[in-house]
């Protein structure tokens, strides 16, 4: 009988799918575990990190910029290995709960644009989903060049150019009020392309080295549902329009520190994520990696 002496593309295609949904699940049940108050922005993290994951987390000294609480790095490490880490978060609270973590050797808590570290301190800087925040991204994108030695990495996640279009949009209503609002929710201040980014980078002495697009048009549209029926509603409900994490913090539920059973997690993960295929499509956000000129 003759074999054939490698897997078909289709079969390879669909194993690299199958592997690539059980990461996801795997990683929405911890992020489940622990914060089952915000079930589309697990599911987000879920579909971002495992692509942080599958591409790979620099070695050497690192900067988490915009650490938040810490959970996020908290899992990523236990996917990819120790890492010796500065987290650095503008929000003091966030800082206190990442530094309770003791994933860190230190937590800071400044700034992204006025980094309180020496040239050349790092072998790399992450930050997921956190640059389109910031007004002044000129600013920190100098100060990430700064703090890297020379032939350092950035590597960042940030929603892409397509994201408005990958959202189902309102049921009744105007679609560009709804996108708006939905800007405002999410406090996304920018959406370039991969070829904006790399301008950017360049101005910062940082040279692209990979990019590619992530988070699905199907995926897209399952955070949006979910998302409009919980910190969505939470959020039209609030008087003064709080940031979720405010709302949060005003519900006193980041302070919880129950944490589901896994196998109640892993059950939540399943019906969260149940019929999301893996497929090309359009897609809602980036992950850039980027080098230090030099």
């Amino acid at each position: 009988m003759n074999l054939p002496s490698a897997a078909s593309p289709a079969i390879t295609e669909q194993n690299r799918n199958y592997q690539k949904t059980v990461l996801r699940r795997e990683l929405l049940t911890e992020f489940m575990m622990e914060a089952p108050y915000q079930p589309a922005t697990n599911f987000w993290r879920a579909v971002e990190i495992e692509e942080v994951i599958q591409h790979g987390l620099p070695s050497g000294r690192g900067l988490d910029l915009g650490c938040g609480d810490g959970h996020l790095m908290a899992i990523i490490l236990d996917h990819v290995g120790a890492r010796d880490l500065v987290g650095l978060d503008i929000d003091p609270q966030e800082s206190a709960l990442a530094r309770a973590r003791n994933i860190y050797q230190e937590v800071v808590t400044a700034p992204a644009d006025l980094l309180p570290f020496s040239d050349g301190r790092f072998d790399f800087v992450f930050s997921n989903s956190v640059l389109e925040h910031i007004e002044n991204i000129d600013g920190v994108l100098a100060e990430v060049a700064r703090v890297l030695r020379p032939g350092g990495h950035a590597l960042f996640t940030v929603p892409g150019p397509y994201f408005r279009q990958c959202l189902k949009g309102p049921r009744f209503g105007d679609r560009e009020t709804y996108l708006r609002e939905t800007d405002r929710r999410c406090a996304h201040l920018r959406y370039w392309d991969g070829a904006d980014w790399s301008e950017h980078l360049h101005w910062a002495g940082l040279v692209t080295v990979h990019r590619h697009e992530y988070l699905t048009r199907t995926q897209v549209q399952r955070w949006e549902w979910i998302a409009r029926n919980t910190s969505g509603m939470l959020y039209g409900l609030v008087r003064k329009r709080k940031q979720p994490i405010e709302i949060q913090r005003l519900l006193r539920i980041r302070t919880i520190r129950a944490r589901l059973p896994r196998s109640v997690a892993a059950i939540c993960a399943g019906i969260i994520d149940c019929g999301i295929r893996d497929q090309a499509s359009l897609c809602g956000c980036l992950l850039m990696e980027a080098k230090r000129a030099g």
